[in-house]
């Protein structure tokens, strides 16, 4: 939202209307920012003065350049470094009807050097401020974008900045133990430096490194909950996927016909169950087909398999049933049986976590169907709509191991940049401490530029890229020069 003061005498506006339907359809309130080191011309130019308490409201009339009023609104004004981009800032807070923020708005453009802000232009000047970091800014940026409940709980987690926070403190570890290193290249001989310092140094690097890999080897739960656990329904043709996707979502987005192989291609569609975002594909039936169309349906049905985090698996009960005939129901074996006949080998399984619904329960046999409910399977009826409950139970226990629950005290890796960096980073560390040994004379100057690179690296995520750091830490650690 904010950039950089780059232009003097410039200051930006951005503006917001929520609570947008009332109860007599109307808008509700319009909230204009204005940010920049004129805010309080702009004060003095739309209320006539400029001497508000900080971070007070106070209603006033609002006017225009030839003096007619606006509206009468709330404003407040926030002066910096206090405020949300680090600079002057003030808030117009008006009825939300067209006409009124149509009028403020040209009165404020009116005004010399005033104009809108670019998208994100108010986080980047925060930025650049130093009132928060990257992570902080893509947090809020999530925190915008969230549609659940379990979106908008990591997002703000991270937005409060536990996640910086943990960044943060490898990248004052790494920093010691280079001005520790530095230090002992060039004051080896002084009795300030210990003499195990290179001990110290080696273990708290390996400290490091398990903290970090501990932290990669997360299951790619945060992205999961930030962009969406990918579901595929697959199985036979006709044995419920379509009914089935409708009842999840809870709406008709699959056609459902008695006719074998109507979904034909994937049918796609974005809900939440209990706070938990989903991706919820319905897919052609898996059989032996002539038909181009068919075909070209079945290879994208198995290519959203492999792309799944999760698959469901439907089978038809009457099938199952009329398989066993009168002998006991083995779940297991039907299930390999199946699988090979819907030509869903290892290779598209492997890694994946499988579901297995039995449709059709209403047309088993009293018997048959007591197995079922005896082996603890879950059994459902898409016609009667019978234990559907049960499968979002079911789905959600797999969401909670899938997405994990983000806490302040583990936050979670929730977007690729970020692990790319964090993954170099833990390989500079461990190149370094492969590399390093405190006994044999080696050159250490070069071997900490592995570490100088590791710094980079959380620096390209929180935005923090310093040469300054590790001369601080020296003089402060080592006093020398006394």
């Amino acid at each position: 939202m904010m950039l950089r003061r780059l232009i003097t005498n410039r200051f930006y506006s951005n503006y917001t209307i929520f609570n947008k339907s009332s109860g007599n359809g109307k808008c509700g309130v319009a909230v204009i920012r204005v940010s920049g080191d004129k805010t309080k011309d702009v004060l003095r130019r739309i209320t006539g003065t400029d001497e508000f308490k900080p971070r007070h409201a106070t209603l006033k009339g609002l006017k225009d350049s030839q003096g007619q009023l606006i509206d009468n609104g709330l404003v407040m004004y926030f002066p910096g470094p206090k405020s949300f981009t680090g600079e002057d800032c003030c808030e117009f807070q008006v009825h939300g009807g067209t006409s009124v923020v149509s009028a403020l708005l040209s009165a404020l453009n009116d005004i010399h050097k005033v104009r809108y802000s670019e998208p994100g232009e108010f986080s980047k000047r925060a930025f650049l401020n130093g009132k928060m970091d990257l992570i902080e800014a893509e947090a809020v940026a999530d925190l915008i974008h969230a549609e659940t409940e379990m979106q908008r709980k990591q997002a703000l987690i991270q937005a409060e900045g536990h996640l910086s926070r943990l960044y943060q403190g490898w990248r004052t570890k790494l920093i010691r133990n280079i001005a520790h290193i530095e230090a002992f290249i060039d004051f080896s001989e002084d009795e300030n430096i210990e003499s195990d310092i290179l001990h110290v140094v080696q273990k708290e690097l390996y400290e490091l490194k398990n903290e970090i890999q501990q932290h990669l080897v997360d299951g790619r739960k945060g992205e999961r909950l930030r962009d969406g656990v990918r579901m595929a329904i697959v199985g036979d043709t006709n044995v419920g996927k379509s009914s089935l996707m409708n009842h999840l979502v809870q709406k008709d987005v699959s056609i459902v016909t008695e006719i074998a192989g109507t979904t034909r291609d994937v049918i796609q569609s974005n809900f939440e169950i209990n706070g938990y975002p989903i991706v919820l594909m319905d897919t052609a039936g898996l059989r032996k087909s002539r038909d181009i169309v068919e075909t070209e349906g079945i290879r994208r049905a198995k290519q959203c398999a492999i792309l799944s985090d999760l698959i469901i698996l439907v089978m038809d009960g009457k099938k199952l049933e009329e398989y066993f005939g009168n002998n006991p129901i083995d779940l297991d074996q039907y299930r390999k049986v199946y699988l090979h006949t819907l030509g869903l080998h290892d290779e598209i399984l492997h890694g994946r976590r499988l579901m297995t619904i039995v449709n059709k329960v209403d047309l088993m046999t009293k018997h048959k169907s007591q197995e079922l409910e005896d082996l603890k399977t879950l059994a459902i009826s898409c016609t009667k709509v019978f234990r559907i409950n049960d499968v979002v139970g079911e789905i959600t226990d797999h969401l909670k191991e899938l997405c994990g629950n983000p806490t302040t005290e583990n936050p979670h890796l929730s977007q690729q940049r970020h692990r790319f960096c964090i993954q170099e980073c833990s390989e500079y560390v461990n190149n370094f401490l492969e590399t390093y040994n405190p006994v044999t004379e080696q050159d250490l100057a070069i071997l900490v530029q592995d570490l100088r690179s590791a710094v980079r690296c959380i620096g390209k995520i929180t935005g923090q890229v310093r040469t300054d750091d590790i001369l601080d830490v020296i003089f402060r650690d080592f006093c020398i020069g006394k």
